[in-house]
């Protein structure tokens, strides 16, 4: 997205969510301005955004078609999918394109940024113009445009948006900027027609570990975040050490081997079980792994089909063991989350969970028990919607764009050096004061050499 003026009302209903960038041209931002808004306003909003740089950008115009008769098309970019997909607002999906990086995941043990991106612009095109063509409409029949601009990889993001923007500004189309973990709770709601706000949502990836207390669109409150490596990360490193197949994403391997093992056969500490908090941490978990296969002289470089029986079974038991306990974190973190978010608001009723490690069965059955014992239900969209897909992109567009929170269109001859709105690092909601994770705040002080200093005198003076 490129530099747009948000409106004041819509800047006001988002503050609570979503992180704000900062505008780096503040003067074409109030010509944009004055173009859609009377001077008395200008005069009040100039003061009001010089005071304070970090307002979201959203535009609020009256829609070009019913808020029940909208056709948006989505594009997701973020990390190592290609998709496209277009979805109306009834609910139905017309198409849903995506296009794996599983080979290049595969050459080089995970994502490689500038590979990436080189993939995805080879075939960006495609899959766009297959979504197109597979719901059987046309440019000019769509609503807007929604895009993934963040959280993600920088490079991977930008060929998205520039799509995103080359087609809106062709076309006419007004725009949607969308969170990436925002888009991953909310597609819940085109699943679950009857999951209404506020409700509480588990987001696991490769990338993220949240967990968020949705109290309306757009306003989230931060129960917990990873302090390190999320979950999906630690999956992929024991797939890649145990020498599984990474083309399916370690998730999937390393569920498909535990369950040939023995999940008690090595006894991994389950992590923070001291911090008393909902936040995540899987780093020590993933070293406590890796010593696991060094004592096992285990190689990676022989693939599990060409292990022997006994190398096998070893391999089959760390995997299990490790799943084990990665998702018993999982499931006490959740356990007291439930108990916050019910605090906060009693009247919930759902628990999301979503992400592409929602797509493993074993924690789904594990953290299906976890919810059920707390009076919820759980809510899980189907596999193909857990993991990054436009779907999900799309249906949140939906949502924002019906209650006018969009960018217009932007120049059809847009400028190719022209300053785009990506967002790598866009924390979703606010953080719970509760929930605020004394690991976090060790691990930020190692980080920082003269707050350690400080500390330790406290510490000192304390004693």
């Amino acid at each position: 997205m490129a530099l747009l003026v948000p409106s004041l009302s819509s800047t006001i209903s988002r503050l609570k969510s979503l992180s704000k960038p900062s505008f780096h041209n503040p003067l074409r931002a109030l010509k944009t301005l004055q173009l859609h808004y009377k001077t008395s306003f200008i005069s009040s909003f100039a003061a009001l955004s010089m005071s304070n740089s970090n307002f979201p950008k959203t535009l609020i115009q009256n829609p070009s078609k019913s808020a029940d008769d909208l056709v948006i098309l989505g594009i997701e970019t973020s990390c190592d999918d290609t998709a496209a997909a277009v979805v109306r607002s009834s609910g139905e999906i017309l198409s849903q394109v995506v296009s794996s990086q599983a080979d290049l995941l595969a050459r080089y043990g995970g994502v490689a940024p500038k590979m990436a991106e080189e993939a995805h612009a080879q075939v960006i095109d495609r899959v766009v113009q297959e979504a197109l063509d597979k719901a059987n409409v046309k440019e000019l029949d769509l609503s807007a445009v929604a895009v993934t601009i963040g959280p993600g990889l920088s490079l991977c993001l930008r060929v998205g948006v520039q799509k995103a923007r080359k087609i809106a500004g062709t076309f006419n189309l007004p725009i949607v900027g969308i969170h990436h973990m925002e888009a991953h709770a909310l597609v819940a709601r085109l699943i679950e027609r009857e999951l209404q706000f506020p409700f509480m949502v588990l987001l696991i990836s490769g990338g993220h570990n949240l967990l968020i207390l949705a109290c309306n669109l757009g306003q989230y409150l931060q129960l917990g975040t990873t302090i390190d490596d999320a979950i999906g990360e630690a999956y992929d490193k024991t797939a890649k050490w145990l020498g599984l197949d990474l083309r399916r994403s370690g998730g999937p391997a390393i569920e498909e081997l535990a369950r040939e093992g023995d999940p008690e056969s090595v006894k991994f500490a389950v992590p923070m079980k001291q911090h008393k908090d909902c936040n995540f941490s899987f780093a020590g978990l993933k070293t406590q792994v890796r010593l696991a296969i060094e004592s096992k002289n285990i190689n990676a470089e022989i693939p599990i089909s060409s292990a022997s029986s006994e190398d096998r079974s070893s391999r089959a038991n760390i995997a299990a063991s490790f799943q084990r306990v990665a998702v018993l974190h999982l499931e006490e973190r959740c356990e007291r989350a439930i108990g916050w978010a019910l605090e906060i608001e009693p009247s919930i009723k759902y628990f999301v969970v979503s992400g592409g490690v929602a797509s493993n069965q074993y924690v789904r059955a594990r953290l299906n028990q976890v919810v059920k014992k707390n009076g919820l239900e759980l809510v899980c969209p189907p596999p193909s919607l857990c993991t990054d897909n436009g779907v999900m992109v799309a249906w949140t567009g939906i949502e924002h764009f019906r209650v006018g929170r969009f960018d217009p269109p932007p120049p059809a001859d847009e400028a190719e050096d022209t300053i785009l709105d990506l967002r790598p690092r866009w924390p979703l909601g606010e953080e719970y004061e509760k929930g605020k994770s004394e690991a976090r705040s060790m691990r930020t002080a190692r980080m920082h050499p003269s707050l350690t200093s400080l500390i330790q005198a406290s510490i000192q003076k304390q004693s």
